[in-house]
């Protein structure tokens, strides 16, 4: 039997997998039935497609709900009520939280929130907090930036409903944050994969070893793919010397998997809050099978202020074919995110997607933590660039390094690499999400060269 005091709710993370099911069907007949009442933008699409909240019936019908995407949610925008358009399902003077995306391409969505929908984030990160071990008697630093980013708002709230202490390190610099956490003897904090490589090298800058001086146990990621990544994962945990656990949600779909202490080799997701369907990329069909990549397709069951209903994620994403010792009954999304659709192109003829080169080079301990890949066009050939930086110490294994380096990225990728070597420290650093693969080819499309 599974322990009952492991679970943040235990009569939904075990729910037999047909009450799960009935509660979803429910719960999603439920959030249509209040967008089409509500929203403008709703009610038009349904009726746009011929669909009745009525018609929904079985969990086959839900096929039938059209989706909506991230440029679906840009364009309403552009209507009343501004800033959020007619999306809105709840009056202007309902919504309490104002948030936008912190993606690289196009124009930011506009995120609103009521309260309830506040505490329904809140109550969504406390599954995944709780879930990773975070009790009330855990001192959390939370080292970001508060600002228009969702970022870890909803893990700072989340902390403090499960009880505990927890350390704003907004406009510290990493330096100052570094001396607060080593000085409050802080034992948790949240941060991206990237910033938290990037924490542990500025502590040893000054002296301070994250391992032997400073008390963390155990890390929350979120932003990038890389707390999913084995070799990055490693890296982390070596840093530190604590246990490290991914999570994945949106700003448009809200904390939707988590990684708990028995680390299974996936992410749950929480289906009592949300529907996660994969659909074959090329055909559009769902998939119910294990082990076959496909994009996921989301619905929040409870966010009422800006619904989220069959939103195209982008992510790629397959259904583990294991369970997880934590005895949740909750399917598990095998290795995390795996890429995603509109990362994912085609190199030389090859599929590539950026988290197969970060597995490569996070894999070879003389690489620093930092790199960054550039595809471009040479004439009529695709051309890929990965610069790099050796860690201190190693310059006289240059050469050899950089033919395990290259010998590896060809075994693993299929592909062939141009590398450069920058000096250590001159690659860009990042404290939210890394933007370490550029595509100009695709400038270059559109600028219709």
């Amino acid at each position: 039997m599974p322990k009952r005091d492991i679970y943040w709710n235990p009569i939904l993370e075990t729910l037999p997998i047909e009450k799960l099911r009935a509660l979803q069907l429910k719960k999603f007949k439920r959030i249509v039935e209040w967008a089409y009442n509500n929203s403008p933008f709703y009610r038009k699409l349904y009726k746009d497609a011929g669909l009745e909240p009525g018609d929904i019936k079985t969990f086959n019908d839900i096929k039938k709900v059209p989706k909506t995407d991230k440029g679906m949610l840009r364009d309403v925008q552009s209507r009343p009520p501004f800033p959020y358009g007619d999306i809105l399902a709840v009056p202007l003077s309902e919504v309490t939280e104002f948030r936008q995306t912190s993606g690289t391409t196009g124009i930011p969505v506009y995120q609103a929130d009521t309260w309830q929908d506040w505490e329904w984030w809140a109550e969504c990160w406390s599954y995944i907090l709780y879930a990773q071990g975070y009790r009330d008697t855990d001192r959390v630093f939370i080292p970001f930036g508060y600002n228009i980013f969702v970022a870890f708002w909803a893990g700072h709230y989340a902390a403090e409903k499960i009880g505990c202490e927890v350390v704003p390190g907004g406009v510290l610099d990493t330096e100052a944050r570094i001396l607060k956490m080593k000085e409050l003897k802080c034992n948790a904090f949240m941060a991206t994969p990237t910033y938290v490589l990037g924490m542990a090298d500025t502590a040893r800058k000054i002296g301070i070893d994250p391992v032997k001086d400073l008390y963390v146990k155990r890390i929350t990621c979120a932003g990038e793919p890389g707390a999913s990544i084995l070799t990055t994962k490693r890296r982390m945990e070596d840093a530190w010397g604590a246990k490290v656990y991914d999570h994945v949600g949106a700003t448009e779909i809200g904390a939707w998997s988590y990684e708990c202490t028995s680390q299974p080799g996936g992410l749950h997701v929480n289906e009592a809050f949300f529907l996660v369907e994969i659909e074959d990329i090329e055909t559009g069909e769902i998939i119910d099978e294990p082990g076959k990549n496909g994009k996921m397709v989301i619905t929040a069951f409870d966010r009422i202020g800006k619904p989220c209903i069959r939103f195209d994620s982008k992510d790629v994403i397959r259904w583990a074919d294991y369970s997880c010792d934590c005895g949740r009954t909750f399917r598990i999304a095998d290795g995390g995110i795996v890429g995603r659709t509109d990362d994912i192109t085609k190199v030389k003829g090859v599929l590539l997607a950026p988290t197969a080169i970060e597995e490569v080079v996070r894999s070879i301990s003389e690489l620093s933590n930092d790199y960054q890949v550039v595809v471009s066009k040479k004439g009529d050939i695709d051309d890929i660039l990965l610069e790099i930086e050796l860690r201190p110490g190693y310059e006289d294994k240059k050469e050899e390094i950089l033919n395990h380096l290259k010998d590896q990225l060809r075994v693993r990728i299929n592909l062939g690499f141009r590398v450069s070597i920058h000096p250590f420290g001159s690659l860009p650093r990042y404290e939210v999400k890394a933007k370490r693969f550029k595509d100009l080819r695709k400038l270059t499309r559109e600028e219709g060269h």
